[in-house]
């Protein structure tokens, strides 16, 4: 066995983990101390000149931990102990070497998720973001209206999650706490042994004291806690063990809660089942009594026998069923109303509450009348309120049902993790390792875990024994199997097909690329879409226009009814001039639908982003999936984007009379040099010597000394920028491998040209392809990159690219987007590094290669996932579909409305007869929310 991997499962927990910053700066996690981590936006000079100065006078500062500088970004990191030294210090500190603070951001900002509950539309959504940005210390609230779920920023040092939750309650809503940042580092345990409340109190110290465990809960009518932990310095196998080791008595095991929105959503549909059936046990009998029997004579002749002066049978029976549907079934539309109208607002609860009232008061009305009088003759509308609700009732629940398949793509993700894997750990001897199956919630940083041909990772890793083929296809969407070796980093939720692998732990809980695709996806179905503005707009004055419809209606029929203006043979028999009007007007209340506006967006997004997710295409929200379609320029990065990324040495030359004894040392020295900079490379020069002063020139080369000798290794811009002359021989030798698409690296010494290397980089097989695809959509393909014009263009021409930008640095890439956007282009701009997110940013759409560099993957709005170039059409082609529905569902929604309301209104009545009774415009609204 590897003796590596042998020492990593003796030492699992021993291991420090230290961040690295894009300069290269390194900051341990500490704990103890309780470092703060701030961030400073700057701007205004030229960063580059002050960036030595920065750090040593930071470095000067007591209580500064650590200083990450990224000149790309421009931003400073620091980590600093609050106890020792302030913000407002480090601020200063940094203006005073002369560079501009714009902004800076304290990153003790916590985030929660909350399940809202009671929502029909999207003045719903609107006003819970009102409510909570009204509590003091909420720095950013969303709010979903189709995945019923909010996402708030706050303050922990201001507000807490309990305040947060009162505030939506207030607001007239039901709010549950879905879960926190940190929930992926959390462990929930049973515990056992416990006999009294100063025993949980005893644990509970305990914990807290554990190096790494952040926060402890108590659950001690349970006997449950939950441990927040931080994962580069503890996890929950030691947490467990610890607790088992204070006393004998006490037994501590992993529990694993229900996810909470499973079972909120099975309730949901489980609540609105149930309150349909009552409905109906109640609705169908008075629907039978009212339309059904009294045409079926002699069976309903009972209904008309009468009790007292004209109130009959019939009219008690209606009453009597219809009085529990009206007050306790239907006593969420109440709930939702009188919040709505506290709030100064209208829903679609004020609209339903508004028609069976009316429906179901008036109703009441004939029967006193009736009981009253022996001459009275008018009809009673019980049946209208019990089947309105009824069939609200049914598109609610049928409703629930949609939202819930429209994140199945979301759960199938969260489902592929296995829930056991195979850990090896070392027997007492230490050189028998052996296997135990235990939770995957249970895995810590740096296991050593046992792949089963078949069988699934557990969490992310790094082979260190063994080889096999893995399918990716449920992370990445490609279905050809991936060859994995000792070294090869694999995915959890990928399985193995065949081969017995050991892996090494590397990112376990929220570190997961599976873990962060489904926050990405979670996130981009909560975040809200520009074209939703429309809906938002409609919905503020949508209620209100339709009862001042309503009521127009009304009077539009009993003025000129009581007036004369039309025949009374229009009126039905059994009713007159007011029953006739009322029944228009209630109709127009209950098939106005703001729901389905509500929903036209929100759904969308929700299939596209997961659907999206299931083919390989991270889609970070509504805002990247609406401008995606609009894209006619494309700007593509050249080395990893439209190349491998991994060039190999095609030619070298040398041009010096260095003897090949004095040069193999140096370059040896360089080489080693840099892997020295590579985490897990640290080695020293075999030949003694070291390399000092040590520098990057960004799109040039490096600089150091190698002994006493200069050396430089990089580009011509390099060796003009040193004065070093740079002969006809060397030109010739570039010029020849340019043509060639290959890149050409000059090594000098003392100031002359010794040698060079050509390297080429093969094209991606599908870039010609996809090119073409694109030329054919209309869209224009642009090539930007930081390598040499001869070797960019010969790319260029072989992938069928026309417009080529070379030799430009990561910011000239920013510089020509924008230069691009001015000429009223949409640019979608595709790279892969570091150097690329300067113009990922400026881009109306950044696309980052997935296999490209952390950094760039964070300023894109599309991750590509496979790193197939192909995605950046099924990108664009899921962004022109999914606005193409949402377009296609505001034609529903909105053409639903414009049609419906007419005809509730009695628009066809005098032509055709035709009337929508106000049970049928209830079941025509509840059918327009399911057909979004």
């Amino acid at each position: 066995m590897d003796v590596h991997w042998k020492e990593d499962l003796r030492m699992p927990f021993l291991q420090q983990s230290d961040d690295v910053g894009l300069d290269g700066s390194r900051s341990i996690h500490n704990v103890d101390q309780g470092v703060t981590t701030i961030t400073f936006k700057i701007g205004g000079v030229e960063f580059a000149s002050s960036l030595a100065s920065i750090k040593s006078m930071l470095q000067k500062l007591d209580g500064v931990d650590s200083i990450t500088v990224s000149p790309l970004q421009g931003q400073v990191v620091v980590k600093y102990v609050p106890e020792l030294v302030s913000a407002r210090t480090i601020k200063e500190t940094i203006e005073a070497a002369g560079v501009q603070v714009t902004e800076f951001l304290e990153q003790e900002i916590a985030v929660c998720r909350l399940k809202i509950k009671g929502m029909s539309c999207t003045s719903c959504s609107e006003s819970i973001e009102s409510a909570l940005f009204m509590v003091e210390g909420v720095k950013k609230a969303v709010v979903g209206l189709a995945l019923e779920e909010a996402k708030i920023n706050y303050d922990p040092n201001v507000t807490n999650t309990a305040c947060i939750i009162e505030a939506v309650v207030d607001a007239g809503f039901g709010a549950d706490l879905v879960g926190s940042e940190n929930d992926a580092n959390k462990v929930h345990i049973k515990l056992q042994g416990i006999v009294s409340p100063e025993d949980m109190d005893a644990i509970k110290q305990s914990l807290e004291l554990v190096d790494g465990v952040n926060h402890v809960e108590m659950n001690t009518e349970e006997g449950k806690v939950t441990v927040s932990f931080d994962p580069d310095l503890t996890g929950p196998r030691s947490i467990i063990s610890f607790i088992q080791g204070i006393g004998t008595c006490y037994q501590a095991s992993l529990y694993i809660p229900e996810r909470q929105r499973d079972t909120e959503r099975n309730h949901e549909i489980r609540t609105y089942r149930y309150h349909f059936f009552w409905s109906c046990l109640f609705s169908v009998p008075v629907f039978i009594f009212s339309m059904v029997l009294p045409m079926t004579p002699p069976y309903g002749n009972w209904l008309s026998y009468k009790i007292h002066n004209m109130l009959t049978i019939g009219m008690v029976s209606r009453w009597i069923l219809c009085t529990p549907v009206q007050f306790i079934i239907g006593r969420r539309f109440y709930v939702g109303s009188y919040h709505a109208l506290r709030r100064r607002s209208a829903n679609m609860d004020v609209l339903v509450a508004l028609g069976t009232n009316a429906a179901y008061f008036y109703s009441v009305y004939t029967v006193i009348k009736a009981l009253l009088s022996d001459k009275f003759e008018g009809q009673d509308f019980f049946e209208t309120s019990t089947m309105l609700i009824s069939f609200i009732l049914l598109g609610k629940y049928l409703e629930s049902m949609a939202k819930g398949k429209t994140s199945d793509a979301l759960a199938k993700l969260t489902d592929l993790a296995p829930d056991t894997a195979c850990l090896l750990t070392m027997s007492e001897e230490g050189n028998t390792p052996s296997e135990t199956e235990i939770n995957t919630r249970l895995i810590q940083r740096h296991d050593i875990l046992k792949i089963f041909p078949g069988s699934k990772f557990p969490v992310d890793g790094i082979v260190v024994e063994g080889q096999g083929y893995v399918n990716e296809s449920m992370i990445t969407g490609e279905a050809t199997p991936v060859a994995k070796i000792k070294g090869d980093r694999v995915i959890g939720g990928t399985m193995n097909e065949n081969g017995c692998l050991l892996i090494k732990a590397t990112r376990v809980g929220s570190e997961t690329a599976l873990s962060q695709i489904v926050q990405i996806v979670e996130a981009a179905q909560l975040a809200r879409a520009p074209v939703q503005k429309l809906a938002d707009q409609v919905s503020k004055f949508f209620v209100p226009a339709v009862v001042l419809a309503a009521f127009v209606t009304w009077l539009g029929w009993f003025i000129p009814g009581v007036a004369g203006i039309y025949p009374k043979s229009w009126i039905p028999k059994a009713m007159d001039e007011f029953e006739l009007a009322l029944q228009f007007g209630i109709s127009v209340l209950v098939v106005a639908c703001p729901c389905a506006l509500g929903l036209a967006t929100p759904t969308a997004v929700m299939v596209a982003t997961g659907k999206g997710a299931s083919q390989g295409v991270l889609i970070k929200g509504g805002n990247a999936l609406e401008k995606a379609h609009k894209v006619n320029t494309v700007v593509f990065d050249k080395t990893g984007t439209l190349t491998v990324g991994k060039p190999v040495v095609a030619s070298a030359v040398l041009f010096s009379r260095i003897s090949m004894e004095d040069e193999h040392p140096i370059a040896k020295a360089v080489v080693e040099h840099a892997k020295n900079q590579l985490p897990k490379h640290k080695t020293q020069p075999s030949n003694g010597e070291l390399v000092k002063d040590f520098e990057a020139h960004p799109g040039a080369g490096v600089e150091c000394k190698v002994g006493a000798r200069m050396v430089l290794v990089g580009n011509k811009r390099l060796m003009r920028l040193f004065n070093v002359p740079v002969g006809p021989e060397v030109e010739n030798y570039f010029s020849d491998n340019e043509k060639l698409a290959r890149t050409c690296v000059l090594f000098a010494i003392d100031g002359k040209v010794a040698g060079a290397v050509a390297v080429t980089d093969p094209v991606k097989p599908e870039a010609p392809r996809v090119i073409s695809f694109l030329h054919s959509m209309s869209i224009r393909s642009i090539m930007v990159t930081g390598d040499n014009w001869s070797t960019a263009t010969a790319i260029a021409k072989e992938v069928g690219i026309e417009n080529v930008f070379a030799e430009t640095d990561p910011l000239g890439k920013a510089d020509r987007i924008k230069d691009l956007q001015a000429k009223g282009m949409i640019v979608a701009m595709v790279g892969d590094g570091i150097n690329d997110s300067p113009a990922l940013v400026a881009a109306n759409v950044g696309m980052a290669i997935g296999a490209g560099t952390d950094v760039a993957i964070e300023a894109a709005d599309i991750v590509l996932i496979k790193s197939n170039l192909e995605d950046v059409i099924t990108a664009i082609d899921l962004s022109k579909k999914t606005i193409s529905r949402i377009h296609l569902n505001y034609v529903w929604a909105l053409g639903y409305n414009v049609l419906g309301l007419p005809v509730a209104a009695g628009i066809l009545f005098p032509f055709t007869g035709i009337r929508l009774p106000p049970w049928l415009a209830g079941a025509c609204m509840a059918a327009s929310s399911v057909s979004v």
